[in-house]
C-alpha cells in the first residue's frame, strides 16, 4: 500500500470517529450526568461493541458482500429508530446525584455499536475505499479494523474527556446542553436517511 493512500485512509478514520456519533454523544452524556467512575460500564461496552462490530464489517467485506447490502438497509431503520430514542432520553434527562441506573451499563454501551450505522459503513467504507485494492486478505482487513476501532475508542475517550471537563457547567445548563446533543443524535439520523 502506497504511503499515500495510507496516510488517506488514517485522515479519513480521524475524521470519521472524531465526528459526533451515538457513542461518542451517549458517552458524553453519560460522564457529564453520572460522573467518569460511574459511566465506565458504559464505555467499556462501547469500546468493546466497538472492536466486535469492526470485526464483523471485516467478515463482511471479506465474504458475505453479496448479503451486506439488505443487511445494512434493515440495520439502517433499526438503527435510525435506536438512536431517535435516545435523542428523546438525552432531551428529557436531568442530572442524577445517586446512584448510577441501568442507563450507565456495559450492555447498553455495547448494544449501541450493533444498531451503530455509522460505524458498520465508516468501517466497510475505509476497507473497501483503502485497502481491498491492495489486499482482500482476511487477516489484513482484520488489521485494518482493529485500527479503526482503536482510533474510535481514542475518539470517544476524547469525547469522555471533554464531559469531564463540561461537568460542572453541565450541572448548571444541563437543558441547554442535552437539547443541543439531542439535536446533533437527530442530526445523526437525518444524514443516515437520506
Amino acid at each position: 500500500m502506497q504511503g499515500y493512500v495510507l496516510g488517506n485512509f488514517f485522515i479519513y478514520s480521524v475524521i470519521n470517529a472524531f465526528t459526533p456519533g451515538p457513542g461518542n454523544i451517549l458517552a458524553l452524556n453519560t460522564v457529564t450526568n453520572y460522573g467518569y467512575k460511574k459511566g465506565r460500564p458504559l464505555y467499556w461496552g462501547i469500546f468493546a461493541g466497538y472492536y466486535v462490530v469492526q470485526m464483523i464489517c471485516a467478515v463482511f467485506v471479506f465474504g458475505v458482500s453479496t448479503f451486506l447490502p439488505d443487511m445494512l438497509g434493515i440495520m439502517k431503520y433499526i438503527g435510525a429508530a435506536y438512536i431517535l430514542w435516545l435523542a428523546v432520553h438525552i432531551a428529557l434527562s436531568k442530572p442524577t446525584t445517586g446512584t448510577v441506573e441501568k442507563s450507565a451499563s456495559f450492555l447498553k454501551g455495547f448494544l449501541l455499536q450493533f444498531v451503530n450505522v455509522k460505524i458498520y459503513l465508516f468501517g466497510i467504507t475505509a476497507l473497501t475505499g483503502y485497502v481491498t485494492d491492495y489486499s482482500a486478505s482476511l487477516w489484513v482487513l482484520l488489521l485494518f479494523e482493529i485500527i479503526i476501532a482503536t482510533i474510535g475508542t481514542i475518539a470517544t475517550l476524547t469525547w469522555i474527556g471533554m464531559g469531564v471537563l463540561i461537568q460542572r457547567a453541565y450541572q448548571k445548563y444541563y437543558r441547554a446542553i442535552n437539547m443541543i446533543l439531542a439535536l446533533t443524535l437527530s442530526e445523526c439520523v437525518y444524514s443516515m436517511l437520506k
